[in-house]
């Protein structure tokens, strides 16, 4: 599909599209997660983050470069059916649209469980409901309101990071605060890589879930005014997290030791609060929220125009693809909006630790869709011996991420659970394999559609 203004949506300029990539990335995933990778490597974590960074620029370029070539309103499981065939756009898409679906269930809880600590009488259903309901509002009010929306919490969230950025720099210089016992400055290989690579390696998944919603970014990107600005907005963007998240969570290493972070409070919070600033829980509380809920109606977004994709090339029921008054995708709302409900469900009546497992494995398919990626950008493109080389880095670093989880008790079921996903999406997609192959409708890929350049 060429850049057809499809619908009204306004097209872009591309600091706009770095500013939706700020609102689709920085979520939990960053303000919690960043706890558990702190408590795996220590200081080493920094290390972790930067890779991070890097690896998703990688997949981002390749992303971006494709969309030039050929733009796509399916983004990357378009890209995976032209380089691999029928089969790779359809589990392409129904691997992103499951782990999605899942992940959009616990960012409601989350929302929720922060909620209680303002509204402690109202029970979990009923907040998550809530958060669906006003998500839901902001897709169906068409994509102005939803680019406002993202726009104004990703400058909060940018605002949030800044501030404690600000807040640590006074209590380190002893102008706010009372200063507990001193800084903690790595000074030795041994106080760097406190775990070793044991340590490291697991922590790789929640540096990549720090920047997890790129393809949100390429599902935007056809909305460029100039699409050969593509991977500048993806440059800065990822440049700018990868610094304030460097940043921030380097001085929040400064401020407390490692023993003092957890699993259950951000480390932001964590270095705030042993230097006796008031008003942190609540202010961050409130962070956590905006944050929470930015990530989740980005998602929304996403889901739903996959499932309209799915549809338009038969991978899906045709009734998805359908739109009421040219504008809302009512089917595809309805089926979503259904998939939130059990999604819902699911976190609030299964076990902690299980639905832990299966959210951790819906991350980790979000990985094996930027292999996916990068495996596309080879096949799709003819590329110079240096775009070559960042796509071999590119498919390490992600593989650092996968097979890291295993090295971790946190972390090896929900790798193993993700196998499982992967084997029920696979013996789909072969029995769906065997009537398009009776119906002639079969599973070669279509590279003509690319005009292959050297660039």
């Amino acid at each position: 599909m060429a850049h057809s203004k499809q619908d009204s949506e306004k097209p872009l300029q591309w600091w706009q599209l770095s500013l939706l990539g700020v609102a689709c990335t920085i979520g939990t995933g960053f303000f919690l997660g960043s706890s558990i990778a702190i408590t795996m490597a220590g200081p080493s974590v920094l290390l972790v983050y930067m890779i991070a960074a890097l690896g998703t620029y990688f997949v981002f370029e390749a992303l971006a470069k494709m969309t030039i070539s050929d733009p796509q309103k399916g983004s990357f499981r378009s890209y995976a059916k032209k380089a691999y065939g029928r089969w790779a756009g359809f589990s392409s898409g129904w691997v992103y649209w499951a782990s999605e679906m899942l992940i959009i269930g616990s960012q409601m809880t989350a929302l929720s469980i922060f909620s209680q600590l303002w509204f402690p009488d109202l029970p979990l259903w009923l907040l998550a409901s809530i958060y669906a309901a006003l998500g839901l509002l902001v897709i169906l009010a068409g994509s102005k309101s939803f680019d406002r929306t993202e726009n104004l919490l990703a400058v909060l969230k940018i605002s949030a990071i800044f501030m404690f950025i600000i807040l640590a720099a006074l209590a380190l210089f002893g102008l706010i605060g009372t200063d507990p016992d001193g800084t903690h400055i790595p000074r030795t290989g041994k106080e760097f890589f406190p775990h070793g690579l044991k340590g490291l390696l697991p922590a790789f998944i929640y540096g990549f879930y720090g920047f997890g919603g790129i393809e949100i970014m390429g599902l935007l990107a056809v909305r460029l005014k100039q699409m050969k600005e593509a991977p500048k907005s993806g440059k800065v963007m990822l440049l700018t997290l990868g610094l304030i998240y460097v940043l921030s969570i380097g001085l929040a290493l400064i401020m407390v030791s490692q023993a003092d972070f957890s699993h259950e409070e951000s480390p932001f919070v964590t270095a705030l609060t042993a230097y006796a600033i008031p008003y942190v829980n609540h202010v961050f509380n409130g962070v956590f929220i905006i944050a929470g809920f930015s990530t989740m109606v980005a998602s929304m977004f996403a889901v739903i125009r996959i499932l309209v994709t799915l549809a338009e090339d038969r991978d899906a029921p045709r009734l998805f693809a359908k739109k009421i008054h040219h504008k809302w995708e009512l089917p595809a709302i309805l089926l979503t909006t259904l998939g939130i409900i059990v999604s819902i469900v699911l976190s609030i009546f299964m076990p902690d630790q299980m639905y832990e497992y299966v959210t951790t494995a819906a991350g980790l398919m979000l990985l094996y869709n930027w292999i996916f990626i990068l495996g596309s950008y080879g096949r799709l493109l003819d590329l110079t011996k240096k775009e070559q080389m960042k796509r071999l880095i590119g498919f390490l670093f992600i593989l650092l991420g996968v097979i890291g989880t295993v090295f971790h008790a946190t972390s090896r079921p929900g790798f193993f659970v993700s196998l499982i996903f992967l084997l029920l999406i696979a013996v789909v997609t072969l029995i769906m394999n065997h009537f398009w192959k009776k119906k002639g409708d079969g599973d070669k890929p279509s590279l003509t559609l690319f005009t292959k350049t050297t660039r």
